[in-house]
């Protein structure tokens, strides 16, 4: 790791999914956002649990079910906890829950938006490699190439002939990797030896440092 500039990249997508559900107030198919709130109701030592989604045309309800006569006793604590509290972070995460967005809508429509944080993992004076940890904690449609090549301010093509040129590595590899969705635990690893800039042009793009 003695050459290796290592940093991390945090990804924080900005708009949830939203699911295009019949509206009853507006008589037709229309995107629904989350309102943050869960609805509750208990029968007995069975409990239902919904999110509640918003017609955003005219802000008519639509309740989208967590779980549905589910037993108490086998509910995890912490998840239990969070319906109760309507916990803002749980919320969140759950609002990102493609698949049982998909089970129960028509289409979901996706935003590639995000938030970035940046951190130096390792630094060393002499590094010519770049290497790029992802933290993806929720699923967002941004490409591999798109976000390197906006952070990193190179064209796709260019990473393109990097990748295919062996000088662009991924953990895990696959030939059409930079064309896939981010994923967390990603690795990045860009051989920069022949770039004499390295330093004043690529360093602080990977880093988040100023230019």
């Amino acid at each position: 790791m003695c050459n290796i500039l290592r940093v991390r990249w945090t990804i924080i997508p900005q708009t949830a999914p939203q699911p295009w559900i019949a509206c009853r107030g507006c008589g037709g198919l229309r995107a629904f956002q989350s309102s943050g709130k869960i609805r509750l109701n208990a029968n007995g030592r069975k409990l239902d649990a919904w999110l509640i989604y918003k017609c955003l045309a005219c802000e008519k309800t639509w309740n989208r079910p967590i779980f549905e006569r589910q037993n108490i006793r086998d509910i995890d604590p912490v998840v239990l906890e969070a319906l109760h509290s309507n916990d803002p972070h749980w919320i969140r995460t759950e609002t990102f829950n493609l698949e049982a967005l998909r089970r129960k809508s028509q289409r979901v429509d996706e935003f590639s938006e995000f938030d970035i944080q940046k951190e130096v993992l390792h630094d060393t004076l002499d590094w010519t490699k770049l290497e790029i940890d992802l933290k993806v904690a929720l699923p967002i449609s941004t490409r591999l190439d798109r976000l390197l090549a906006s952070e990193l301010r190179v064209s796709r093509a260019r990473l393109q002939t990097l990748h295919e040129d062996g000088a662009l590595r991924t953990n895990p590899e696959r030939a059409d990797i930079l064309k896939r969705r981010i994923r967390t635990g990603t690795r990045v690893t860009i051989d920069l030896s022949t770039e004499a800039d390295r330093e004043h042009a690529w360093k602080p793009l990977a880093q988040g440092g100023p230019l």
